[in-house]
């Protein structure tokens, strides 16, 4: 009888075992003295691999769980496989679209003959259930672009029939979930049996399907409500379906048809009139709201809008002031460490509140007081001869990750207070199935900035990444809803003209690095857009110009 031959594989902690060539990843994990059961692919020398792909050659790999973040977007696609198969089998003729993330989860909706109610949702889950019970697999088929838009158009799914006039390869790859076909960017888990942890919840007009996040450790965190940042998705997608852009075969339309200057206009002219709203309420209550907080994650362009905000204020006839509050920074040695040990400058604790609180108050009296500046070669505070002092006229500014958190500004009385959460909330989406992340655009965003200002590669940005997204889920996410107004930041246009910057960076990942499947995810989504050229349009306050350069606000 002919021996199988065996595959030796470097497993992590450079444990080396051998598994007959031909076996499933799935299979390989299945094997394993200590198998999770949350691990939903692997890393094979550093390459992504769905763990129904065969095992071939000799190799290294890693396991990917629901923890990371690669894990994560495969367990979240293939749970809203689930759904959407749920959903159409209960409501027939229904259509089911995937909108945008609220708290932690999918906000979706299915557009029916009828609105739903929350016994609709409950079946739905159960439904869900049981398949997921039935453990079907999910089935990778390669079909050509004509086959795939005909079982789009059988269910109605125009924009993903109107996205495949853009698909460079003349085929595409479709799962199969039992009786449906669908498409999703990214790999899918092998089976439905894998998607045990979900819940539905009733979110008028739709639901929201939580599962596992990273934040939470792995489980479903508690669902919180949002109805602010919930209030602001529908705005945004409100607009893009006024304009006609709401998904990204839209927007490429409007550029092969050479009508993006037009559209660019009307987004800038959007941010334009939101902030100069908030500048017009400001002024109606300065004798009150004094104290201008702006928070927000990384990349949502706090710095140029703060500036437009200080000139609409001065439109009003007002007079602000920005105060910095790097400088207020607690000597280094005094700065607080985080689990590495190493400094953590993005801790609320790394600001010296006191101090700060002592200066604001006297500020906001009218006192003239001396100012700081923080010396970031010596890691202490000096102080230059460098004052201030407002009259009544003269709102104060001030800009910072913690300036949501009340603990920044505790001695200073609530109603003086004017707090605003901006970030960039994506309103295009790439089809009704598949969502742009919000964080997708401002890593995005970061990238193409660090880039162009602060001499970082790709790798060094992603590196730096993750450490920037566990500050933003402790110090900004958990206070975004006491804002008095959230601003999105987002343009419908600008991932069309940031994709012109970011490809060539991507494509110098080589194949051998850690960082080569995020940037390969990347290079594919991108792959959706139609390049925009057209940066004569874009305003050169806008805020796009913070990250792609040619801004005249500094």
């Amino acid at each position: 009888m002919e021996q199988q031959e065996m595959i030796t594989l470097t497993l992590p902690g450079n444990i080396r075992k051998q598994f007959p060539k031909g076996s499933t990843y799935e299979t390989v994990i299945s094997q394993l003295d200590d198998n999770e059961s949350n691990i939903v692919a692997v890393l094979e020398d550093c390459k992504l691999r769905e763990l129904t792909e065969i095992l071939e050659k000799e190799a290294r790999i890693s396991f990917v769980d629901l923890t990371d973040p690669i894990g994560n977007r495969i367990y979240q696609r293939s749970i809203a496989f689930v759904f959407i198969r749920a959903s159409m089998e209960l409501f027939s003729g229904c259509e089911v679209s995937v909108e945008h993330s609220i708290s932690k989860g999918l906000y979706c909706e299915l557009h029916y003959k009828r609105s739903l109610l929350e016994e609709d949702i409950e079946r739905i889950e159960q439904r869900m259930k049981e398949i997921i019970e039935e453990n079907v697999p999910f089935e990778k088929e390669k079909v050509s672009v004509d086959e795939a838009k005909q079982n789009f158009e059988e269910y109605n799914q125009k924009s993903k029939v109107n996205l495949m006039k853009y698909r460079e390869k003349p085929y595409i790859n479709l799962y199969k979930c039992g009786w449906l076909k669908n498409y999703f960017y990214g790999y899918m888990v092998p089976s439905t049996g894998y998607l045990k942890a979900f819940k539905l919840q009733y979110y008028k007009p739709g639901v929201v399907l939580q599962f596992p996040t990273i934040s939470s450790g792995g489980v479903i965190p508690e669902f919180e409500e949002q109805p602010k940042l919930f209030k602001i998705f529908r705005e945004s997608e409100k607009w893009g379906e006024i304009l006609g852009v709401d998904y990204v075969a839209s927007l490429n339309d409007l550029v092969v048809s050479n009508q993006e200057g037009k559209f660019i206009r009307i987004a800038e002219a959007l941010h334009e009139k939101k902030i100069a709203r908030i500048a017009d309420d400001i002024t109606r209550d300065l004798t009150h709201r004094k104290v201008i907080l702006i928070a927000g994650p990384s990349s949502s362009g706090k710095t140029t809008f703060a500036q437009r905000l200080a000139i609409q204020l001065s439109v009003n006839g007002l007079k602000p002031v920005s105060i910095s509050l790097d400088n207020y920074f607690v000597n280094r040695e005094n700065t607080p460490l985080d689990e590495n040990g190493d400094y953590n400058f993005e801790s609320i604790h790394a600001i010296d509140i006191e101090l700060f609180n002592h200066d604001l108050k006297n500020i906001l009296a009218g006192e003239k007081v001396p100012l700081p500046t923080f010396n970031f070669h010596s890691g202490k505070r000096e102080y230059n001869g460098k004052t201030i002092q407002i009259k009544k006229d003269q709102p104060v500014i001030l800009e910072g990750i913690h300036c949501l958190n009340d603990h920044l500004t505790k001695e200073i009385d609530s109603r003086t207070k004017y707090k605003i959460y901006i970030s960039a909330l994506t309103q295009l989406n790439i089809d009704e199935h598949n969502r742009i992340p919000t964080t997708d655009l401002r890593l995005i965003r970061r990238i193409v900035r660090d880039n162009n200002f602060r001499s970082n590669d790709v790798e060094t940005s992603l590196e730096l990444w993750k450490s920037v997204r566990r500050g933003e889920e402790k110090n900004i996410f958990p206070f975004q809803e006491e804002a008095d107004v959230m601003f999105n930041s987002a343009l419908f246009y600008e991932l069309g003209v940031l994709k012109k910057y970011i490809e060539p960076l991507l494509r110098q990942v080589q194949s051998s690095s850690k960082y080569y499947p995020e940037a390969k995810r990347l290079l594919k989504f991108l792959s959706y857009f139609v390049v925009i050229h057209d940066e004569e349009n874009i305003p050169k306050t806008s805020i796009l110009r913070e990250f792609i350069g040619g801004s005249t606000l500094h």
